[in-house]
């Protein structure tokens, strides 16, 4: 639908719902938003022009609103709750009817601020939030958690998840990718170990991390993306903020921008109780391992889906980067690093790794000083995935040499690397293999190390795991 054909639907809601609105001057769709359609709406006041947000679902369809799936109206309405709780959100002035006819959604406050992580962490403009942010974002999620689900209405609209469903479902998805990722499965098996049991069900926003708040340069300003809310164990969203994946390149553990203690501490001024560490630790490291599996889903979507961007396999490569977090939680210690010799061939005039790199610098100077948008966000992901390909070329063959031989003593048989990699995970599965073998734990602590040196050398997950325990 066109945005002229959208305003002229406005046009009817605002003259019904909005007696200081004089009229519609103006409706742009945003850019970004892959799962629901984002709105600018400018209207006319007595005070001036003033713009409007409005949020609906692709297309502008009608979503049954079910239990474990909230729709648009639940969202909107778990917004309204929250803001009652003293959660910075916008306030929604109108959720869309059938007789609207634009579909699910609902039209709210237009708040300026900043929701990008890396902005977050490294402008200068927040950098007097910064040191108050953890606390902040504490303060927060204590709210969220309080607010009375029965008086709310919404234990009647959001689906209640224990850690034990959160992980077999997770673990459930990743075996049927039919790909043998050891520390998956021994991250999954350690989770099952060591599930929350003494929490009260609250209301959980389950997405709560750098980049999916917006800031100004003084305070959080609002709270984005409720649609995963549920009901389940609180320590699920001091969990999820830590995850080393939201950090964007920092060290601190809190969004990369705070510490463990801040956030604690935040979150206890408000609800009067500690915090429990334990359950922190294990959601910590469920979100390393939800992510790792999410990573390996885009590459199968790439392999077998009708979206075959750039990007997805890209993403997939990411799933060393969750595991290696998970190593760090779990099992850090001294790692069998492999090192080369660079002796290039004086054979092959241009040799292979010559005409790759060239192909990544005229991506990453040419194409991208000459692009902007998505074209060129996409040019950096290609020539990202060519410094991949390098450095498969230079380690990779030593690489999976390295685990087959690590592999084969572990077992104690010899085969190729996919059947003795199967047979390690079965050994998992089946708990014929247990968690606190140290020859284990050095075998998959050198594999995933090592698979990362192909994948990402910067990351920062990496650099920590060098520093031997």
């Amino acid at each position: 639908m066109a945005d002229d054909a959208i305003k002229a639907k406005l046009d009817k809601i605002y003259a019904a719902h909005f007696p200081d609105v004089k009229a519609v001057v103006a409706c742009e769709r945003l850019s970004g938003g892959a799962s629901q359609e984002t709105y600018r709406i400018t209207v006319e006041t007595d005070a001036g022009n003033v713009p409007h947000a409005m949020r609906r679902s692709p297309g502008g369809v009608i979503v049954e609103d079910v239990v474990g799936h909230p729709g648009l109206a639940t969202e909107a309405r778990l917004m309204q709750v929250a803001r009652s709780a003293g959660v910075p959100e916008p306030e929604v002035y109108h959720v869309l009817t059938p007789e609207d006819d634009l579909g699910d959604g609902f039209i709210m406050q237009w708040i300026e601020g900043e929701a990008l992580g890396a902005r977050i962490n490294r402008s200068d403009a927040f950098a007097g939030l910064r040191p108050r942010l953890a606390y902040a974002c504490g303060e927060i999620m204590a709210r969220i958690h309080s607010i009375d689900l029965d008086d709310s209405g919404l234990r009647d609209r959001l689906d209640e998840v224990s850690p034990e469903q959160f992980v077999r479902q997770t673990w459930e998805r990743y075996q049927a990718l039919e790909t043998p990722q050891p520390m998956i499965d021994y991250a999954a098996l350690w989770l099952l170990d060591n599930l929350p049991e003494n929490f009260t069900p609250s209301l959980v926003h389950n997405d709560f991390r750098n980049g999916n708040f917006m800031v100004s340069p003084d305070e959080i300003v609002a709270v984005l993306d409720w649609e995963l809310a549920h009901i389940g164990d609180p320590m699920r969203d001091l969990g999820w903020i830590c995850v080393n994946s939201w950090r964007f390149g920092n060290t601190d553990p809190v969004g990369g921008f705070g510490s463990y203690e801040d956030l604690f501490r935040g979150y206890e001024s408000v609800t009067g109780q500690p915090v429990d560490i334990d359950a922190v630790k294990f959601w910590e490291v469920f979100g390393s391992f939800w992510w790792s599996v999410g990573c390996l889903g885009m590459a199968e979507h790439y392999r077998n889906g009708p979206d075959k961007t750039v990007e997805r396999p890209a993403i997939g490569r990411r799933s060393s980067e969750c595991q290696v977090d998970c190593i760090n939680l779990l099992m850090p210690g001294a790692v069998d690093l492999i090192q080369v010799d660079d002796q290039p061939s004086d054979v092959d005039m241009p040799r292979a790794e010559e005409l790759i790199t060239s192909v990544r610098d005229f991506l990453r100077q040419d194409v991208m000083s000459e692009t902007s948008g998505r074209t060129n966000f996409m040019a950096r992901v290609a020539s990202n995935s060519l410094d991949i390909v390098l450095r498969e070329w230079q380690l990779g063959e030593l690489t999976k040499q390295q685990e087959l031989a690590g592999l084969a003593s572990l077992l104690g048989e010899s085969g190729d690397l996919s059947s003795l990699r199967w047979q390690l995970v079965q050994q998992l599965r089946s708990g014929e293999r247990s968690l606190a073998d140290e020859s284990l734990q050095t075998h998959l602590r050198n594999t995933v190390v090592s698979q990362i040196a192909i994948d990402q050398p910067k990351y920062t997950g990496f650099k920590q795991a060098l520093k031997k325990a």
